[in-house]
């Protein structure tokens, strides 16, 4: 028996499909498909063509940005995996223009971006925090370098973890003023975002 993701595989061989139908097939297919396991898979090889610029008019024509938006807004504790895709596509799409802005445009893109930083999932937390990095345009800063994002990031620059740790002190040293470190440092916003602290 097989599952209904290696079914689609299957089905949508380079040979039967051109690459807009064939993602496409993905995207119906995660939609559709009520097996938790294939939606991680399907979702997981969308965020691996998100990385391919190639890909990218095919995915904003499927909407797939909208769709990794919703991937992140889901209880990280119902299905993480989904999460940390979600959140990963995002950063593979960002760093082009056109896909940083239709990111942007998103409602609920940077707060649950924002939430993310929360995750007790590794690799969910450092594409949160380069998602965030790369959304920081002029007209996009005032709602990502607030004084509980920068708390978190002065958080982070402190744990023993590396990866987080450097992350947070690019986000500090290039993305935030003095006076927005030294405020976030007075503990005065009021909306400290937990942290955990990974155990390694």
């Amino acid at each position: 028996m097989f599952s209904s993701f290696e079914r689609l595989k299957r089905k949508t061989t380079s040979k039967d499909l051109n690459r807009s139908d064939y993602l496409q097939a993905l995207v119906t297919e995660f939609q559709e498909t009520q097996d938790n396991s294939a939606k991680e898979q399907v979702l997981a090889n969308l965020a691996n063509f998100a990385y391919d610029p190639i890909n990218y008019q095919y995915l904003r024509d499927l909407r797939v940005i909208d769709l990794f938006i919703d991937c992140i807004d889901i209880d990280e504790d119902v299905n993480g995996s989904i999460v940390e895709h979600g959140i990963g596509g995002l950063c593979n799409l960002a760093p082009e223009p056109e896909n940083r802005q239709l990111i942007l445009d998103h409602p609920a893109s940077i707060e649950n971006a924002i939430r993310c930083l929360s995750s007790s999932v590794e690799e969910t937390v450092l594409s949160a925090i380069t998602l965030l990095m790369q959304l920081v345009i002029p007209n996009s800063r005032s709602r990502i370098v607030t004084t509980a994002v920068v708390e978190c990031m002065q958080n982070f620059a402190t744990m023993q973890n590396a990866r987080y740790r450097n992350l947070a002190v690019i986000f500090l040293e290039d993305y935030c003023s003095a006076e927005e470190r030294a405020l976030a440092t007075q503990g005065t916003s009021g909306q400290y975002l937990y942290i955990p602290v990974p155990k390694k």
